[in-house]
């Protein structure tokens, strides 16, 4: 596969990226806080109309900053999806409690479900396959659900490093889209290297699993932060990407982008056009702005925001 440079030249110069890397970037989705999206003061001029946006739930934030987040966005035009994640959320009480006022203060009909990075439940929820038992998103009319992949495996999860409860758990979901009306998703942690999640895209394939994948990618950022956030996260194969560029003292004090791993990602899908991967998931690990604008510099045709 043809690669790209890992690092870019000056912010100003135009994108050089293959057709069919725009055409893999066109109709991403992003990633916001509460409190980074109150940095932005319009979305509208910043993201392509249209755009999914995610509104993480990083634990302590009350669920009050969290709804209206949700309702400033659902009322700028773009499609929310808040993550519920399990461990977090003490009872099936408080997450019925959640999901209601979601639906009726901010319009929300889609959610990202997930088992949650903290090691001890708040309550009796602990996973994704819980949530989806209760049917409380049913109930309250929730049309799309993602739930979590990890194509370098979780060791949370996984503590022997393999993928044996987490290829099970993806296969409970994939039989559960098989009965539900819901639209469902994979989306994943960010990764620096396309050929594991090439891999693991195709094992999981191979085992039955047929729900669309949204790769996450981490956007543009010092190195040194985002070396930071991969072992935080446990990204595993992958980090030795950034290890070897923070080993290059050039490179050490330019900023990443992921123009490579896209460019790979795109190569793979021109030559595997049925790849459960489908779409990109960004995490704005540099900022809202920065990630945002260096996708949208490459969109087919240049697309610009909804202004």
């Amino acid at each position: 596969m043809a690669l790209m440079n890992l690092f870019k030249g000056k912010p100003d110069e135009a994108p050089v990226e293959s057709t069919r890397f725009r055409d893999l970037i066109d109709g991403y989705s992003i990633e916001v806080m509460p409190r980074t999206a109150a940095k932005i003061e319009d979305f509208k001029t910043l993201l392509p109309k249209g755009t999914r946006v995610y509104v993480a739930h990083i634990e302590g934030t009350p669920i009050e900053e969290m709804v209206a987040t949700a309702k400033r966005l659902t009322d700028d035009g773009f499609p929310v999806m808040p993550h519920f994640p399990a461990r977090i959320i003490p009872s099936l009480a408080v997450l019925e409690d959640w999901i209601k006022r979601y639906h009726n203060e901010a319009g929300v009909e889609q959610a990202l479900l997930l088992g949650g990075g903290v090691s001890t439940p708040a309550g009796e929820l602990d996973s994704s396959m819980q949530m989806i038992e209760s049917g409380l998103f049913d109930r309250y009319g929730f049309k799309r659900l993602h739930v979590a992949g990890h194509p370098e495996g979780n060791k949370d999860i996984d503590k022997d490093g393999g993928y044996r409860i987490v290829d099970e758990a993806l296969k409970f979901k994939q039989a559960f889209s098989e009965s539900s009306d819901a639209e469902m998703a994979i989306v994943t942690q960010f990764a620096f290297d396309a050929k594991p999640v090439i891999a693991w895209a195709e094992r999981i394939a191979a085992a039955g699993v047929k729900l669309p994948i949204h790769l996450g990618i981490a956007g543009p950022t010092k190195l040194q932060t985002l070396i930071k956030f991969a072992i935080s996260c446990g990204v595993g194969p992958s980090i030795a990407v950034l290890q070897k560029r923070a080993m290059d003292l050039s490179k050490l004090l330019v900023p990443y982008e992921p123009a490579e791993v896209l460019e790979d990602i795109a190569d793979y899908k021109a030559a595997h056009p049925e790849s459960l991967i489908q779409q990109i998931h960004v995490f704005p690990l540099g900022g809202i702005r920065t990630s945002a604008e260096w996708m949208n510099a490459r969109l087919p045709e240049r697309q610009a925001a909804t202004a």
